[in-house]
């Protein structure tokens, strides 16, 4: 019997509708699981995988690319509070294929092993960077270029510091844990919530949203120029950091704590490694003014000032930091 166009339309509707209706069916009711998916999607385009290693009972996960050992020094990325290794795909984009680079998660972020307050604290983040170094990343053969962000850029300087064999280049980006001569809207925020008061603060930490309302604030506050992210992806973004927000509060008031707020700042005499510092002059989250108490303490440190840039320079600028990485890196290699 003939097959007409409708018949055919009504016996493959089935085969091409599922898809569709499972993907629309993720959008309305699962956006955190699409959120996974993309970056899965996004991840596998880039030729990033997504590794495991153990030292006894804990877990440390990474993406890497590229092969180590090769002439050119590897690249470890350590993100800030309350992201992943996944904040770091927007500038891998920009970075050489044959280039090993390694983005790790931070110390109960994600994939890595959740313990306690011991290893949230940026001496205790600090700690595991080294051992992960040492057993998991194919990083203790030769010497790397070591970048860290906000909290990662406080953990970055203090292994920097501690570990000067391990490391042949630095990229501090916006970090914390300096003595800030001017003031930020976040840092004027936290003062407000009194969070070293024993019970919660009756606001909600401002990097630690529980509402569209919130994150969209979050977003405002750590960009100069937020992006235009479609509104699920918010949802999925959302919904996948709310289960995790006890733990989030957790870390928070460790790197705000007395013991980690100025890490930083107490280890930067003893910084060997070429230096470079890139912040975004419009930084509402740790105010620029941190690049020049740097430069003060390390005068031959390069600094990278970005116009119409705030806090999230590798959400905002992913090729001009990218750029400014690569070329920093290329020129510490020459020196070296």
């Amino acid at each position: 019997m003939e097959l007409t166009w409708a018949k055919a339309l009504l016996l493959t509707g089935g085969v091409v509708l599922a898809p569709v209706f499972a993907i629309v069916t993720s959008l309305v009711f699962w956006p955190g699981v699409l959120l996974k998916a993309y970056n899965w999607y996004n991840r596998r385009s880039q030729g990033v995988a997504v590794r495991y290693s153990h030292s006894g009972s804990y877990r440390f996960c990474y993406s890497t690319r590229g092969t180590p050992g090769g002439a050119t020094p590897s690249l470890l990325l350590l993100h800030g509070f309350g992201a992943s290794k996944d904040m770091w795909l927007p500038v891998v984009m920009y970075l050489p294929r044959n280039l090993h680079v390694v983005c790790l998660d931070m110390p109960g972020h994600e994939g890595t092993s959740r313990t306690g307050a011991e290893d949230y604290s940026i001496q205790g983040q600090t700690r595991r960077v080294h051992q992960v170094v040492r057993h998991g990343v194919s990083l203790d053969k030769s010497p790397f270029h070591l970048v860290g962000t906000s909290m990662g850029g406080n953990v970055a300087g203090v292994y920097a510091a501690l570990y000067p064999a391990d490391v042949c280049s630095l990229t501090l980006v916006c970090p914390a844990g300096l003595v800030y001569p001017t003031e930020s809207s976040f840092i004027a925020l936290l003062k407000e919530l009194d969070l070293e008061k024993p019970v919660a603060p009756s606001k909600p930490i401002p990097l630690i949203p529980t509402s569209m309302q919130e994150l969209e604030a979050m977003l405002k506050l750590c960009c100069y120029k937020p992006p235009t992210i479609p509104r699920q992806f918010l949802r999925g973004l959302l919904a996948n950091r709310i289960p995790n927000n006890d733990f989030y509060r957790e870390v928070f008031l460790e790197i705000v704590g007395e013991k980690s707020r100025h890490s930083l700042q107490e280890h930067l005499n003893l910084i060997t490694a070429p230096l470079q510092v890139i912040w975004g002059k419009n930084d509402q989250i740790l105010d620029v003014s941190g690049a020049a108490v740097i430069q003060k303490a390390l005068p031959h440190c390069q600094v990278d000032l970005l116009d119409n840039c705030g806090h999230a320079i590798a959400l905002e600028r992913p090729r001009k930091f990218a750029n400014l990485v690569l070329d920093f890196h290329n020129k510490a290699k020459k020196q070296a």
